[in-house]
C-alpha cells in the first residue's frame, strides 16, 4: 500500500539519517543485527510461545487488530500491544531515536522496503534466519522476497506491495475514438495527443513531488539505479541510459502540454480525477481502491490495464510502495517477535484479511492465486476483476532491484532536482544528472564507497 510522504518529513528523515549513519548504532540487550545467533530449535519455539509475553508492535495499518487477534488466538500466552506512532515519515525518526537511546523501541516494526537498508546499516534489524525466516521464501513472489532477504540474512517479512499498472477513463478514451489502453509507451504518446485534441483532457499527470512513482517507472524501464553491499559500498546509477529514456519521454509530453505536472495527494489532484482532467493514472496495485474513494462520482467509468511497455510484446512492470514487518534489535523476546512477524504475513487467513479488508496488495503466492481475492468484481471498474489483473502483473516485476541505506536523502534530493524540473517544466535530463551528482556527493560525505 502506498505510504504518502511529504518533503518536510523527508528532510527531517535525512537529518536523522545523517546522524545515525555517522556511527550512532543502537544499544541495548536482546538479539543482535548479525547472523551469529545459532538456529533455534522447535523446542525453544514451543517454550517461548507458551510463556507469558507481551510484544510491542509499531504499525500504521488500520484495523490491524483483526489479524493480531488471529495470532493471539493461536498463541494465547502472547499478547501484542499495537501502537500507531504515525506513518513511516513519523515512525522512522522515533524508531531511530529509541534505538540510539537503547530503550523504548518496539519488538516488531513496520518498515517500507526502501528503508530496510538504512536500518540494516546501523545493525537495527534482527536477522530472521536462525528463527526460520528463510523457510518462508517459497511462500512469496520472488521479487518481493528479494526486497527483504539477501545472501547475508532475512531482514524482515513482506506484508504488501505495489506492482505498477494503468487505470484509465474508458469514457474519455471512447470520446477520443480510442477503444483500448495503450500497449506501448509509443502508443501512449500518440494517444496523449489524440485525447488532448478530442477531449481537452490530459492523458495523465506526472507529479514533481513523488519520487516513489518516478523510481517505479525507472524500475519498469529496466533501470538499476541503486545497489548496496550491506556494509559501506553503494552503487548509484540514477543517470543511466534507462532513466534518461524515461525522463526524455516525459519531457516531450510535458513540452507539448499533453500531460500535467500537478503535485499529487492534495485536493486539487483529487478533483482532477473527479473532473476528468486526467484520463489515466499509471499507479500501483493499491491505486484501484484508493481511486474508488477519491473519485466516487466516476464509478463505472474506469478500466484497469497493464502498464505500457517500452518494446511491443514485452510484459514487464515495476513497483511503487509496499512494506514489511521487521524484528528490532534489542528485543528481549526474539523468538516470539519472529513468530509474530512470520504469522501475521504468511498465515493464509491473516494475509487474505489484509488483502480483502484492509486492501493491502498481497505478497504471498497463495493469496495472489486465491479465488477469494482474484474473483472479486468491482462496480467502480465496470465489473472488472481488477485484483486478478494486478495479481498477474506481480509476476512481471523485475526481481533485481535494490535500495540505498539513505533513501530518505535520495528522495529529498529528488524534490530539489528532478522533481523541481518536472514542476517547473525545465530540463529533466540535466536535473537527472544533478540528482545523480548530489546523491553521489552525499554518499561520499557519509563515508560510503561509491562504485
Amino acid at each position: 500500500m502506498k505510504r504518502k510522504t511529504t518533503a518536510k518529513a523527508l528532510v527531517s528523515l535525512a537529518v536523522v539519517s545523517a546522524f545515525v549513519l555517522t556511527g550512532c548504532a543502537p544499544s541495548g540487550g536482546g538479539a543482535g543485527g548479525g547472523g551469529d545467533t545459532a538456529p533455534v530449535s522447535q523446542a525453544d519455539i514451543d517454550k517461548a510461545m507458551d510463556t507469558d509475553t507481551t510484544l510491542t508492535f509499531w504499525t500504521w495499518v488500520p484495523d490491524v487488530q483483526k489479524e493480531v487477534d488471529l495470532f493471539e488466538a493461536k498463541y494465547p500466552k502472547i499478547k501484542v500491544d499495537v501502537v500507531n506512532v504515525g506513518t513511516g515519515t513519523a515512525q522512522y525518526p522515533k524508531l531511530r531515536t529509541a534505538l540510539k537511546a537503547g530503550k523504548g523501541a518496539p519488538d516488531v516494526a513496520q518498515i517500507e522496503y526502501q528503508y530496510i537498508p538504512s536500518f540494516r546499516q546501523t545493525g537495527s534489524l534482527v536477522d530472521l534466519t536462525p528463527y526460520g525466516g528463510a523457510d518462508l521464501e517459497s511462500k512469496y513472489v520472488p521479487w518481493v522476497w528479494n526486497q527483504v532477504a539477501d545472501d547475508t540474512g532475512v531482514w524482515s517479512v513482506p506484508q504488501d506491495s505495489g506492482p505498477l499498472g494503468n487505470l484509465y477513463r474508458s469514457d474519455i478514451y471512447e470520446q477520443a475514438g480510442l477503444t483500448e489502453a495503450p500497449e506501448t509507451w509509443a502508443d501512449f504518446a500518440t494517444d496523449a495527443q489524440t485525447i488532448k485534441d478530442k477531449t481537452d483532457s490530459y492523458i495523465s499527470n506526472l507529479p514533481g513531488n513523488d519520487p516513489g512513482q518516478i523510481v517505479g517507472l525507472f524500475w519498469q524501464a529496466g533501470a538499476k539505479p541503486f545497489s548496496y553491499d550491506g556494509d559501506k559500498t553503494v552503487g548509484i546509477d540514477l543517470d543511466s541510459t534507462e532513466t534518461q529514456k524515461v525522463v526524455t519521454f516525459w519531457q516531450d509530453l510535458i513540452d507539448k502540454d499533453l500531460v500535467s505536472t500537478d503535485a499529487d495527494f492534495n485536493d486539487a489532484w483529487y478533483q482532477g480525477f473527479s473532473s476528468g482532467k486526467y484520463a489515466s493514472w499509471q499507479t500501483a496495485a493499491w491505486g484501484p481502491v484508493f481511486l474508488q474513494g477519491t473519485a466516487a462520482n466516476t464509478s463505472g467509468k474506469w478500466t484497469a490495464a497493464k502498464i505500457p511497455q517500452w518494446k511491443a510484446g514485452e510484459d514487464v512492470s515495476g513497483n511503487w510502495g509496499g512494506s514489511s514487518d521487521a524484528v528490532i534489535t534489542g528485543t528481549q523476546n526474539p523468538i516470539a517477535a519472529a513468530e509474530f512477524s512470520k504469522f501475521l504475513n504468511s498465515d493464509p487467513e491473516s494475509t487474505l484479511a489484509f488483502a480483502n479488508e484492509q486492501f493491502l496488495f498481497p505478497t504471498t503466492t497463495d493469496t495472489l492465486s486465491s479465488s477469494d481475492f482474484t474473483d472479486t468484481a468491482s462496480d467502480f471498474y465496470g465489473g472488472q476483476k481488477v485484483n486478478e489483473l494486478f495479481a498477474g502483473v506481480s509476476d512481471t516485476v523485475s526481481t533485481d532491484f535494490q535500495w540505498l541505506p539513505f533513501m530518505d536523502y535520495v528522495y529529498s534530493s529528488f524534490n530539489d532536482t528532478l522533481g523541481k524540473a518536472i514542476a517547473d517544466h525545465s530540463d529533466l535530463s540535466a536535473a537527472l544528472t544533478a540528482w545523480q551528482d548530489d546523491v553521489t556527493a552525499y554518499a561520499k560525505q557519509q563515508g560510503f564507497t561509491v562504485k
